[in-house]
């Protein structure tokens, strides 16, 4: 079973491929774009020993030759050095403007080599081969392309939509378990803004997703549906693009309070993120009470982190967690954002969430993380 979705955007539409053994269309597909038949590919170690033959083979029996610059795997390469060192690259390889760069890798490759192709000769083509859940359902899709900055997370970069996605979620089998759930924090974070239907289908059926194929293509498929529909109406984030950003003002602040380190993984911080946005929402009347519980329940039922308590080593008092929230990208005029809630599946934006509310909810979680030995 093989499904497309369709970015549609005036003059830059493109297709998101979702299936088991999509990459294999790599070849044909990139070859039908045009250009020279000489591919540039960023990866990172890791997924360079584990699905980068498979790529170049494709390309080569599409006629195409092939190189490819594998960078540190992990969060840290999403840095100005990086950055430098993958432009220059790319320029060795003599990338012309109509040519393709290959993104193949997580949500920081993509990111990384999708700004690299931005700002290569002002801009050249690029496709998504994302080999995480993750990105495959969120960072893949929409055309933000980055790096992160000592004051925050991807607050460098700019939107470049891609020209091709291909979503193999056959390659969804080489990751750990831990990478996988936390996957699926930005999967079941769709269901929780737009789509409260697809959040009873994933409370039913995700708990087979690692192992049922046809569930895993659904929840891509259907993830990457409603991703396209918001980029479609909001490109650049002026509206409704900030849906998808539930869960992220909390996230990014714990990310950064935990120092971008594997101590919370991104997807980990958006589902506690979630959790946080579902209560504070709950605590200004604005959602039922039953609904923070109903979302922490299925996290718990999955597996996940869904609470400050699940997040290993110290973190700080809720006033230094505040300020980092004023880091945010979607602070505007000084006023912080947030994605808050009316219930399940009906998410929207607003600056009217009062601090003491916030600091009230952030204090009763730390404290039931204090009240809990070694946390």
């Amino acid at each position: 079973m093989t499904e497309t979705v369709t970015v549609d955007l005036p003059g830059r539409v493109y297709d998101i491929r979702v299936g088991a053994g999509v990459l294999a269309e790599a070849g044909p597909r990139i070859a039908a774009m045009g250009g020279r038949k000489h591919v540039a590919i960023l990866t990172d170690e890791t997924v360079a020993g584990l699905h980068l033959r498979a790529l170049q083979d494709s390309l080569g029996a599409a006629g195409l030759t092939s190189e490819a610059l594998a960078l540190p795997a992990g969060e840290a390469t999403k840095s100005w050095p990086h950055l430098e060192r993958s432009v220059e690259w790319l320029l060795d390889q003599k990338v012309e403007r109509g040519d393709i760069v290959v993104a193949l890798g997580g949500g920081v490759i993509g990111d990384l080599a999708g700004f690299a192709a931005a700002i290569l000769r002002r801009g050249v083509r690029f496709v998504q081969i994302p080999t995480t859940l993750l990105a495959q359902v969120d960072s893949s899709v929409g055309g933000k392309t980055g790096i992160n900055a000592p004051h925050g997370k991807n607050l460098i970069g700019a939107f470049h939509q891609p020209s091709l996605v291909l979503c193999d979620t056959a390659l969804l089998d080489t990751l750990q378990r831990r990478d996988f759930l936390a996957g699926y924090g930005e999967v079941v974070k769709y269901g929780m803004l737009g789509d409260a239907g697809f959040f009873e289908w994933l409370e039913v059926n995700a708990p087979r997703m690692a192992d049922d194929m046809d569930v895993r293509i659904h929840a891509v498929t259907r993830s990457c549906q409603m991703k396209a529909e918001i980029v479609a109406r909001d490109e650049t984030e002026q509206g409704d693009r900030a849906l998808l950003n539930l869960g992220h003002t909390f996230c990014h602040a714990l990310e950064a309070a935990t120092g971008y380190s594997d101590r919370l993984l991104h997807g980990e911080g958006v589902a506690i993120g979630c959790a946080l946005a579902f209560e504070t929402s709950a605590r200004m009347g604005l959602c039922a009470q039953e609904d923070p519980s109903r979302v922490r329940a299925h996290l718990a039922e999955m597996g996940m982190k869904k609470d400050l308590v699940d997040i290993p080593g110290d973190l700080p008092d809720a006033a230094a967690l505040l300020d980092l929230m004023g880091q945010d990208k979607k602070v505007v005029d000084g006023t912080l954002r947030f994605i808050m809630a009316r219930g399940i599946g009906a998410a929207f934006v607003t600056s009217d969430v009062p601090r003491d509310v916030v600091t009230s909810v952030l204090n009763d979680a730390l404290a039931a993380r204090a009240a809990v030995p070694n946390s």
